[in-house]
Parts: structure tokens; C-alpha cells; sequence
């Protein structure tokens, strides 16, 4: 039986830009976050007793601004080393060969498998073949499944692989390969590094992504670990544990207030959201974004006075301990309470408008001339990302945000006249 730790995307000493402008920001506590997970992941390879551990890629989340980051990895590595357990990795896009400028030997106790062909080693110590390829450069657009050895008979096979598979939803496609041509190589788990979201695509064989270590952003929100995997005599898979390592742990929070007419109700909604986010997150800083959405009496008030909403939640937030919670960004999304049929029984003139607005909801979508006029004079460094905005998703949210300004000041009173 053997047992190790199957690791990706660390990210060390990611910038986390913008956080030292916002007034209250933990930048200095997100900052060290990865390292701090690291450290996490070293202790648990100690307490578990595993005989391995397996990274599969960017280790860093680029270019090294001076030594400090690689000699703290390096010196990680020395602990691992001394208690006896191994190290295999690879680089991904982010730590590619051509991307790190500045090198640092590594310990003795640590693979590095090479950028320019696909490598098998085998420890005498386990009956296991570890198969992996580092990424030469950034921007690999090739398959590098192809490359990688067949599998060794009679022995657990692991492939290690930085790739989006066939695609990623917010991940650029890299290494692109389909879960059938990584089944078809006869190996028993597949090391997945690059997407950051934790998915086990497969069992049969194993296919997994641990996802990062720590969260970086709202985008990254939830539990970031690692996979601790056990392997008995028959080679075969006994145990394959999630287990957590990120030490802030990021929440998006989405506040209904449908229905809701009084401030001290949206107070109490609030505080129950964040309740249980700090409850999931249990002893981390919990990093927080507030969105607001709904139908409510309170949509005028929440529009005309943004500081005010942003000041309660601050103040909901405080009430959990100072450091606990950080609110992110607040986001109003709420909706005015309007009865469109008694707007149009009103008079010609606003059941014309609120037709008008029924018919640009629902429209096929086509940009208005207006729009199209103004795009062709911009510059189209200018004119491609607002031609975007002004289609699909984009369009319809600028409609509905166009529509509810107009309902709403068509329900103000005075309105008529």
C-alpha cells in the first residue's frame, strides 16, 4: 500500500492587484494566503503519512520578482524532504520554462520532469510509474497526450498533465485532450493541473482536478484543497479524500429581497447570509460579495442612496468580530415594484412608452441605429469591446437596466405631468 498527496496550481505569491487601493482590504492577509495554504498542504503530507506528493503545475503564478519566492517553495520542499517524502511535478502555463527567468536548484527528494519530452519514473520504494511532462513555454496549443509513454505493466500508473481537457469555461485552452484519449492510455489516475475549480471528471480511471489551494478572487469562491489518495496492494484506488487547505476562504452571496419593505428586514437577511458563509468557512477570514436582488419597495432608496447599503452591510459584517469578515463589493441588482397594466391604463402617452419597453425586452436583439452610427466612428480597439456589451447577455442586462430607470421614474410621483 502507498499513499500521496495530488496537488496543483499553488500560485504563490499571486498579486492580487487592486487590493491595496480599497480602504479596509486584509491585502497583506490575502497576500500571504498561498503561502500560508502551502504550509497547510506541508502538514498535512506529515500528519497523513504520505509517500508522495504529486504537483501538477504552476507552482508559481509567474515570473519571479526577486528570489524570495522560489527560496520559500525550496525550503517547503526541505521539510518535505526530511520527513521523508517525495516530490514529483510539473510546470504548467504560468511557471512554464519560458516564463520563470530566475532558477533555484531543487532538493534531492523532488522530480522535475522535463519540458522537452514526455518522462516515466519509477521509485523502487512503491510499484508505481509516474508519467509527466512540463510545459516548455506559456501557450501550448498542442496534445500532449500522444507524447506521454504507455503505461507499465503491473504497476499504478499516474500521469501528471497541466490541461483544459476539450475546454474550460474561464480557463484559456491548453494541452487540449478529450477524457476519452486520457482513458484510452491505460494508466489508473490522472494528476489534472490548470482548472481551478475541483472536479473529479472520472473514476474509471481516476481523472481529477484538485483545483487550487487558495482562492484568489470572488471567482474562486468555495473550499481549495488538495486530494489525498491511497493505493492498496491490489493497486487500486481504496480512498481518493477531499481535503481543505485555503486559509481565506472567498463567498459570492446572493440576498433576495422580493417582497421585503423595511431596512431592518434587509439587516436581518444580511446577517443571516453572512452567518452562514462564516459558519462554512469556519476559522479563515471570510472575503464576501453582496449582491441584492428582487422586487422591492426599497429599489428607490437602495438606487439614490448606494452609500447607505454599502455602510449597513459594513456594519452587519462588524458584528461577527474585527478580521472576521471582509466585505468585497456590494452590488445592488433589485428590481422596482411596478404594475405595468396600471402604468398603461394611466394614459396614451405612458402605455405607449411601457409597450415600447415591452417590445426592446423582448426584441431579436439587433443593435439600434444609433448604437451602430456610434460604434462605426470609434476606433475599434474601442468599438469591439462596446459592440460586445451591446449583444447577447450584455444587451439584454443594459435593456433591463434601461427599462426598470424608466419604469421607475414613470412610477415617481409627479410622474404624470
Amino acid at each position: 500500500m502507498f499513499r500521496f498527496i495530488h496537488t496543483a496550481d499553488l500560485h504563490l505569491d499571486s498579486p492580487l492587484r487592486g487590493l491595496a487601493s480599497r480602504e479596509g482590504a486584509p491585502a497583506e492577509e490575502l497576500r500571504g494566503a498561498s503561502r500560508r495554504a502551502l504550509d497547510q498542504l506541508i502538514e498535512l503530507a506529515k500528519t497523513e503519512s504520505v509517500d508522495f506528493v504529486v504537483i501538477a503545475g504552476d507552482v508559481y503564478d509567474r515570473d519571479w520578482k526577486d528570489y524570495n519566492t522560489g527560496l520559500f517553495f525550496r525550503s517547503r520542499l526541505i521539510r518535505l524532504k526530511e520527513a521523508g517524502i517525495l516530490v514529483f511535478m510539473i510546470a504548467g502555463n504560468h511557471d512554464a520554462a519560458s516564463v520563470i527567468s530566475r532558477k533555484l536548484s531543487l532538493p534531492e527528494n523532488v522530480k522535475y520532469f522535463s519540458s522537452r519530452a514526455a518522462e516515466t519514473v519509477e521509485p523502487e520504494a512503491w510499484p508505481v510509474a509516474l508519467h509527466g511532462m512540463s510545459f516548455p513555454n506559456r501557450a501550448v496549443d498542442e496534445n500532449l497526450v500522444p507524447r506521454y509513454p504507455a503505461a507499465v505493466a503491473g504497476k499504478f500508473n499516474i500521469g501528471i498533465l497541466h490541461t483544459s481537457l476539450a475546454g474550460n469555461v474561464g480557463h484559456d485552452t491548453y494541452a487540449p485532450c478529450t477524457v476519452e484519449e486520457l482513458t484510452a492510455k491505460g494508466y489508473d489516475y490522472w494528476a489534472l493541473g490548470h482548472v481551478h475549480q475541483p472536479a473529479v471528471i472520472c473514476e474509471k480511471p481516476w481523472v481529477i482536478y484538485p483545483g487550487n489551494i487558495q482562492g484568489r478572487h470572488v471567482r474562486e469562491c468555495g473550499e481549495r484543497g488538495c486530494r489525498v489518495v491511497t493505493v492498496n496492494d491490489d493497486l487500486e484506488v481504496t480512498d481518493c479524500v477531499w481535503q481543505p487547505l485555503d486559509v481565506a476562504r472567498w463567498a459570492s452571496l446572493a440576498v433576495d429581497l422580493t417582497g421585503i419593505d423595511s431596512m431592518d428586514e434587509l439587516r436581518r437577511l444580511t446577517r443571516a447570509a453572512l452567518a452562514e458563509a462564516v459558519e462554512k468557512a469556519g476559522e479563515r477570514l471570510l472575503a464576501a460579495r453582496m449582491t441584492y436582488t428582487g422586487t422591492t419597495v426599497l429599489h428607490g432608496s437602495l438606487c439614490s442612496r448606494p452609500d447607505r447599503l454599502d455602510a449597513e452591510v459594513e456594519a452587519c459584517a462588524q458584528d461577527f468580530g474585527e478580521g472576521r469578515v471582509w466585505i468585497e463589493r456590494v452590488k445592488q441588482e433589485t428590481r422596482p415594484v411596478v404594475s405595468l397594466a396600471d402604468l398603461a391604463a394611466r394614459d396614451g402617452l405612458t402605455k405607449v412608452v411601457v409597450e415600447a419597453l415591452a417590445e426592446a425586452r423582448t426584441g431579436d436583439g439587433a443593435l439600434p441605429a444609433e448604437v451602430v452610427e456610434m460604434l462605426g466612428i470609434l476606433p475599434p480597439d474601442l468599438a469591439d469591446p462596446m459592440r460586445s456589451d451591446w449583444q447577447g447577455a450584455g444587451r439584454q442586462a443594459l435593456m433591463e437596466d434601461a427599462c426598470s430607470m424608466i419604469l421607475e421614474r414613470l412610477t415617481e410621483k409627479g410622474a404624470e405631468s
